[in-house]
């Protein structure tokens, strides 16, 4: 049974996920977003991708490491392995119990980094991504998505800061960064009723409690 909040409402099953270029505060805004929820009496499970399982962190580790010489395509069928596996073992079950499910990436990640960036959203193969995921996924998507937006050389900078090691993608060029964080936004100008853009760039609380305010407000839809 769905926990009952603390205002006497009892929470559906509802999937949000962060999405945005390297070092824009995913990770940083899925653990406050939780934090506050889960003040508010909420049940929260927090996540990431690629990832959130066993199998899922292995092919993580395959799929992050530079010194693997993987295309966008061997990218992609790497990453729906790996989100299937995600969603069978932790999105699915805990949606399903009336829980709010915050992921660190999810689908919108694939479009942007091998879609826009890694040249998977041609006009050769324009629907690749997507069909993949309508057939691996059932096309299934979040019920909100916060896209967090930052100047590439602020993310960047941000991202190189925090670790000494750099994957794949935090090494790649500046224009790949470029084009990853138009594919984003291009996401959102898409799809506005499921995507909000939220300005990355002030401090980690103010950027939270904007985003607390669109969750609750999208919560709170009938």
């Amino acid at each position: 049974m769905a926990e009952t909040a603390r205002d006497g409402s009892t929470p559906r099953g509802f999937f949000i996920t962060f999405e945005g270029g390297e070092g824009v505060g995913k990770s940083t805004q899925t653990n406050l977003l939780a934090g506050a929820l889960r003040d508010l009496g909420h049940t929260v499970t927090t996540t990431r991708e690629p990832g959130g399982t066993p199998a899922a962190e292995t092919l993580r580790g395959l799929l992050l490491d530079p010194a693997q010489d993987l295309d966008p395509v061997e990218q992609v069928l790497l990453l729906n392995a790996a989100r299937h596996s995600h969603m069978r073992q932790v999105i699915t079950p805990a949606t399903g119990r009336g829980e709010i499910v915050i992921c660190d990436r999810f689908i919108d990640s694939t479009r942007a980094y091998q879609g826009a960036a890694g040249g998977l959203d041609d006009a050769a193969q324009p629907d690749l991504i997507m069909d993949l995921h309508r057939m691996v996924m059932q096309g299934r998507m979040p019920d909100l998505t916060i896209m967090l937006d930052a100047p590439v050389g602020t993310g960047l900078d941000r991202a190189a800061a925090r670790a000494a090691a750099t994957d794949r993608f935090e090494t790649a060029q500046r224009v790949f960064h470029e084009n990853l964080r138009q594919g984003f936004l291009d996401i959102a100008a898409r799809e506005p009723d499921r995507c909000h853009v939220v300005a990355a760039t002030g401090p980690a609380e103010a950027i939270a409690a904007q985003i607390l305010g669109i969750v609750l407000q999208r919560l709170a839809r009938p």
